[in-house]
């Protein structure tokens, strides 16, 4: 498709020239009106699927990546003219750890880009009439001061280690502010703090801190292991939100806000690794000892969202940690045969 052929068609399918703006006034959503979740299978994609079924949508669209490779843009914009979604969120993803997004640059690069660019334009060209975008606090950068406001986004250097993964990230931020300034749709973007709960990765390579905490005390609690050796020092403070006050979160955020800012999405507190630790343990029940290497490196020392907007929106985080770190816990040993490992 063509740059003069999308922009025909974005018009028609909008009614809007460029540079047009609508009057707007976020409400309920049609719970009957077509919903398309991409990402759906994946940890935050999953958890809106669950939570959207749970307040009574009843057409909800979703493809595995079998099913719609989101890197390929013919067939994205084939999929939305079959399937003429009215709404859309934008959870798809390639997404690792430090480990992966260091080793690996270009995928995360190239990956989210072809899948953010194909997505939002074919959304456009079908005249989406609301988008949420999801992105990640990585975005922010690395000396900015705490707790990490939105304003704070392009005003300094990203952290080396996931710098690709961010530029994607806040590429898709600006995609969705160019369409609301040149065709005044109200789309919208969040940046979740880090995230947990069912569907998470568990993998001893591609998966973040506390997954992967989880899997290690498992391990070690099976085997009857004498000790867990942590890396660092554990006294980087860290914020985690579970991955369904994220979907409840995304769910307020359609009906309730509408701005060309994106909106942090976390708690708006944090805990050391090392609490982390001693609290993982607990919820496995693992009672051996919790050491420290501190000749490996720490990471960021602090890295808390800052969520006054979304406070003011009208929503707060209700899932206590350790509550949240049981039932994790539970759902992986329930399903240990068939998760990423």
């Amino acid at each position: 498709m063509t740059a003069q052929t999308t922009e025909e068609t974005t018009e028609q399918a909008t009614g809007k020239a460029a540079g047009t703006t609508t009057s707007f006034v976020p409400g309920p959503l049609d719970r009957t009106a077509p919903f398309y979740v991409a990402g759906h299978r994946g940890l935050v994609g999953s958890a809106i699927w669950r939570k959207l079924q749970a307040e009574g949508f009843t057409d909800l669209i979703g493809a595995t990546s079998a099913e719609l490779d989101l890197k390929d843009r013919e067939a994205v914009f084939a999929f939305f003219a079959r399937t003429k979604p009215r709404y859309v969120v934008l959870a798809a993803a390639k997404v690792g750890g430090i480990l992966a997004n260091n080793t690996y640059p270009v995928d995360f690069l190239s990956d989210n880009l072809r899948i953010q660019v194909n997505v939002l334009d074919a959304a456009l060209a079908h005249g989406v009439e609301r988008v949420l975008f999801l992105g990640s606090s990585c975005i922010y950068p690395k000396l900015a001061d705490q707790p990490l406001k939105e304003e704070y986004l392009l005003t300094g250097h990203l952290e080396p280690t996931n710098d690709a993964y961010a530029i994607a990230k806040i590429a898709g931020i600006l995609q969705i502010q160019a369409v609301r300034r040149q065709y005044g749709l109200p789309w919208i973007s969040a940046m979740p703090t880090n995230l947990y709960g069912p569907g998470d990765n568990f993998s001893p390579t591609g998966s973040h801190v506390l997954p992967a905490m989880i899997r290690r005390y498992e391990v070690a609690r099976l085997t009857g292991a004498e000790s867990v050796t942590n890396w660092g020092t554990g006294t980087p403070l860290r914020e985690f939100l579970h991955v369904d006050d994220m979907a409840d979160a995304c769910l307020h955020l359609l009906e309730h806000y509408d701005g060309d800012q994106h909106v942090n999405v976390g708690t708006g507190t944090d805990l050391t690794i090392k609490d982390l630790a001693h609290q993982v343990a607990a919820a496995v029940g693992y009672q051996g000892r919790i050491e420290w290497d501190t000749t490996k490196p720490d990471g960021t020392p602090r890295k808390l969202m800052d969520v006054t907007k979304l406070t003011n929106a009208g929503w707060t985080a209700r899932i206590p940690l350790a509550e949240g770190l049981r039932t994790t816990v539970d759902w992986y040993r329930q399903h240990q045969d068939g998760i990423r490992q």
